[in-house]
């Protein structure tokens, strides 16, 4: 099995090549919905509760938009990620182990934290979507972010040009869809074929 990581700075549009490659058949294990899942567990609230708080809990839920708030402003992002990260990591693990069961020969892994939490090395190859800065803070405006939250979250993330020189592969998503989905063809027949990924630009 081939384990691909995708990832990309906030507002990049990772999101929206995973969708693509789920759309021609690919498997795709979304960490971010992993963590989100972690966080319904009994054991996961009492760690978030005796870390944070009880506000952050409520009926039995996280708020989890101000567990964020809270994480981002309040140096306690690397305690979350104590709590969540462990948990990610089992979850992927038989997420994969399922899919090596039935066969699956590719898969790729989307998170945009990869390279920060060192998830990457754990990983056969990575692919990186980028756009250029002022169009990744537009559509984050209009997503309803804030300048202030937009520009503290970017600082949480590695630079995109530091992020480059890590990635196997690059998908340039600043264009229109038709240019966006012919580098995703690219990348699927490199993969097909079983070549080295390459700069896919």
């Amino acid at each position: 099995m081939i384990l691909i990581g995708l990832t990309g700075i906030m507002g990049s549009g990772k999101s929206t090549v995973a969708a693509l490659l789920r759309r021609r058949g690919f498997e795709v294990v979304d960490l971010d919905a992993a963590a989100k899942d972690s966080l319904s567990r009994k054991e996961a609230l009492e760690d978030i509760e005796n870390a944070f708080g009880p506000g952050y809990v409520r009926a039995g839920r996280v708020d989890v938009e101000r567990l964020r708030q809270a994480a981002f402003t309040s140096g306690l992002l690397r305690v979350l990620e104590a709590i969540i990260h462990p948990r990610v990591r089992e979850e992927v693990r038989r997420k994969i182990a399922l899919l090596e069961e039935k066969g699956v020969l590719v898969v790729f892994i989307e998170h945009p934290l990869l390279f920060e939490v060192g998830f990457y090395r754990r990983l056969d190859k990575i692919v990186l979507v980028t756009a250029p800065m002022e169009t990744i803070r537009e559509r984050l405006r209009e997503r309803g972010m804030e300048p202030g939250d937009i520009e503290r979250r970017l600082s949480f993330q590695i630079p995109l040009e530091a992020k480059k020189k890590k990635a196997d592969c690059i998908i340039d998503n600043s264009g229109t869809e038709d240019r966006l989905e012919a580098q995703i063809d690219a990348l699927i027949d490199k993969i097909t074929k079983q070549e080295v990924i390459i700069r896919c630009i």
